[in-house]
């Protein structure tokens, strides 16, 4: 099974920017899928970010569009989620999730992706303070 650990979680003001990482162990297929929840106190779960990493092809909850970029480094096996013009109601764990192999690509085209990844990681705390 994969292992994801994320990283660069924190506080900052309203207007502000972060960036996210998240590691993947090893996988067995050469595409998959790498994307990013997030879970504020009360809320339900929501699907960010994703990213297929055999094209490339991305999706975003309309909430972050224009404000997140979600990239990746393949030789690194490596998801990055750059957070710009952040809102309080930005403020959320976030985690990692990923799903392996090439049909999770029809997840994204579809968006249907938060559905039916699994969130894997421990999490990274993102604050934002107006």
């Amino acid at each position: 099974q994969v292992q994801l650990l994320e990283s660069g979680g924190g506080s900052v003001q309203a207007g502000g920017s972060l960036r996210l990482s998240c590691a993947a162990s090893r996988f067995t297929y050469s595409s998959n899928c790498m994307a990013w929840f997030r879970q504020a106190p009360g809320k339900e779960r929501e699907g960010v970010a994703i990213i297929y990493t055999g094209d490339g092809n991305t999706d975003y909850a309309d909430s972050v569009k224009d404000r997140f970029t979600i990239s990746l480094d393949n030789a690194k096996n490596t998801v990055y989620l750059q957070m710009n013009s952040l809102k309080p109601e930005d403020t959320a764990t976030y985690y990692c999730a990923t799903s392996e192999g090439p049909p999770c690509q029809y997840l994204v085209l579809a968006r249907t992706w938060p559905r039916y990844l699994e969130v894997r990681g421990q999490g990274t705390l993102v604050t934002v303070s107006s």
